[in-house]
């Protein structure tokens, strides 16, 4: 039997944008990260192993905090397809628990908190390759009609 693709990018059942520009995991943003999230069917949390270079120092040999905050909003935000819709952070907070390190091994994961109505509440955490947990998030998204508000973005 054919394996279904893994879930990832921009794509929900209903609404496909023309490219994928996210700053984080756009493969369409030669500027950008591109980061590549897969879904864990079994525990339903998307996850994304990477390293960061130079580009995002904040502290000397470590990643910026805007860095980590963005990583955690998409991982978050991934989780989202998991109910075939388009939602938008409308508030997010972030522990920053240890520096986060460039060019070494890092995970990142998000997964769902609760979902009630238009809203979905999601966590995420950055690890690294002992499992710590580096940074962590939690956040609040709203559910949007994506063809009301981004109207000329979707393809039809």
């Amino acid at each position: 039997m054919p394996r279904k693709p893994p879930i990832q990018g921009h794509e929900t059942r209903y609404h496909k944008l023309q490219k994928n520009n996210c700053f984080v995991c756009g493969q369409n943003n030669r500027e950008g990260m591109r980061l590549k999230f897969i879904l864990d069917e079994e525990r339903q949390t998307f996850v994304c192993k990477f390293r960061l270079g130079k580009r995002y120092t904040g502290p000397p040999g470590h990643c910026h905090g805007g860095i980590i905050a963005s990583i955690l909003d998409d991982a978050m935000g991934k989780v989202n397809k998991l109910h075939h819709v388009v939602a938008l952070t409308r508030e997010m907070t972030v522990e920053y628990l240890k520096p986060v390190p460039l060019h070494k091994p890092l995970r990142v994961e998000g997964r769902e908190v609760k979902v009630e109505g238009r809203t979905h509440v999601n966590s995420a955490e950055i690890l690294n390759d002992k499992n710590e947990v580096l940074a962590r998030s939690r956040a609040t998204f709203i559910a949007i009609d994506a063809e009301k508000m981004f109207a000329k973005y979707v393809e039809r």
